[in-house]
C-alpha cells in the first residue's frame, strides 16, 4: 500500500500541475480571494456546483469570468430578475416560416461555466428549470431532451443583506448545492492594490494557461485518491452529528437542529476533501482535509428550530461545535 500510495502521489502531483498555472494566472487580475477560487476550482473537479454568498462588489463575477477564461472554456452570465422566464435560461422553440419546421434555439445555461447573479431574484418556475439542468446535467426543449456540455457548473451568487422582492431558494434545491461559499472583504493591503489594478489605463485580460481536456483528466484523479476506511467513518460521524448532536454530546445543542445533513452531504464531503487534496498536490485525504471544506458543505444543509433562532445560534455554530465534538481518527 505504501508504493501504491507513492504511485498515486506522483500521479496527482502530474496531473494537478495545471492548478498552480491557473491559480497563478488568476491571480494576475484577482487580488486576495483563494479560498473563493480554491473552492470554485473543487467545484469544478468534482462536477458540483457552488452557491457564492456575500455583499456586491467584492469581485464575484470577475472572479468567475477570470477562471474561465485561464481554463478556455465557455463562460455564460445570467441577470436573475422577478420576470425572468424558464426559455430565457434554458432556451426555447422557435419556428421557421422558410422550412415550415420548429427548432430548438439553446438558452445560456449551454455553458460549461454558468453564472447566475442573484439567483434568489427568480421565480420559483425558473429556479425549477434550472434544477434539472443542475441535477440531470441535461434541458428539455419542446419534446427533445438536450445534454448540457462538459465540464458544467452552475456558480450561483446571492446578496445576504437584502431580502426584499426575493425568492428563497427552496430547501431541496440548496442541497444540490455542493457547497455554499461566504465571501468576505479583501485586507486593507489588498484592497489597496484592487484599487491600483481596477483603475489603471489598460487592466490585464487574463488569458488560457489549462484545457477543459485538462480539467476533466484532473476530475478523473480526484476519483482515484485514496480515502482510508477511518476517514470515511469521520465523515459519516460529522454529517451523524449534525442529526442527533445530542446524542454525540452535543447536548447544549439539544433541540436547536430540526434537520441535519443529508446523506448527499456525506458524498459531497468525501468529493470535496479529495479535491482538496488534489489541490494540495496529494494523493491521499487527511481528516484536515476534510475539516477545511467542513463548514462549505454543511452549512446551507443544516435546518434549524425556532428554538435556535431565538437564541441567535447559526448554522456556522452548529458546524463549528460539531467539528469541535466529533473525535478525530
Amino acid at each position: 500500500m505504501g508504493f501504491d500510495i507513492r504511485a498515486l502521489n506522483e500521479m496527482v502531483a502530474k496531473e494537478s500541475a495545471f492548478v498552480d498555472r491557473v491559480l497563478n494566472e488568476v491571480s494576475t487580475v484577482i487580488v486576495g480571494q483563494t479560498y473563493m477560487i480554491e473552492r470554485i476550482l473543487i467545484g469544478l473537479l468534482t462536477g458540483g456546483h457552488v452557491l457564492l454568498e456575500g455583499v456586491p462588489g467584492l469581485a464575484k463575477t470577475l472572479t468567475v469570468r477570470t477562471l474561465c477564461r485561464a481554463i478556455d472554456a465557455k463562460f455564460a452570465r445570467v441577470q436573475f430578475t422577478p420576470d425572468l422566464l424558464p426559455a430565457d435560461l434554458i432556451g426555447t422553440v422557435i419556428y421557421d416560416q422558410r422550412t415550415g419546421e420548429f427548432s430548438p434555439k439553446l438558452g445560456p445555461i449551454f455553458a460549461n461555466l454558468v453564472l447566475a447573479d442573484e439567483i434568489n431574484r427568480a421565480p420559483a418556475k425558473v429556479q425549477s428549470a434550472l434544477l434539472e439542468a443542475m441535477q440531470e446535467r441535461q434541458v428539455t426543449i419542446g419534446d427533445r431532451t438536450h445534454p448540457l456540455p462538459t465540464p458544467f457548473a452552475v456558480l450561483a451568487t446571492q446578496n445576504p443583506i437584502e431580502q426584499e422582492g426575493t425568492y428563497p431558494l427552496p430547501e431541496a434545491q440548496v442541497d444540490r448545492f455542493m457547497m455554499l461559499v461566504k465571501v468576505g472583504y479583501p485586507t486593507r493591503e489588498e484592497e489597496r492594490l484592487i484599487m491600483d489594478r481596477m483603475t489603471a489605463p489598460l487592466p490585464r485580460e487574463p488569458v488560457a494557461v489549462c484545457t477543459p481536456e485538462e480539467l476533466l483528466g484532473g476530475r478523473r484523479t480526484v476519483e482515484n485518491i485514496y480515502v482510508d476506511d477511518k476517514v470515511k467513518d469521520y465523515i459519516v460521524d460529522v454529517v451523524h452529528a449534525t442529526r442527533a448532536p445530542a446524542k454525540r454530546g452535543l447536548k447544549e445543542l439539544d433541540g436547536l437542529v430540526e434537520y441535519g445533513a443529508s446523506p448527499r452531504a456525506s458524498i459531497a464531503l468525501n468529493l470535496a476533501a479529495r479535491a482538496h487534496a488534489f489541490l494540495r498536490h496529494r494523493g491521499y485525504v487527511t481528516p484536515e482535509d476534510v475539516k477545511e471544506v467542513g463548514p462549505d458543505v454543511l452549512r446551507h444543509r443544516i435546518v434549524l428550530t425556532y428554538e435556535a433562532e431565538a437564541e441567535m445560534v447559526t448554522t456556522e455554530h452548529v458546524v463549528k461545535k460539531v467539528f469541535e465534538v466529533v473525535e478525530v481518527p
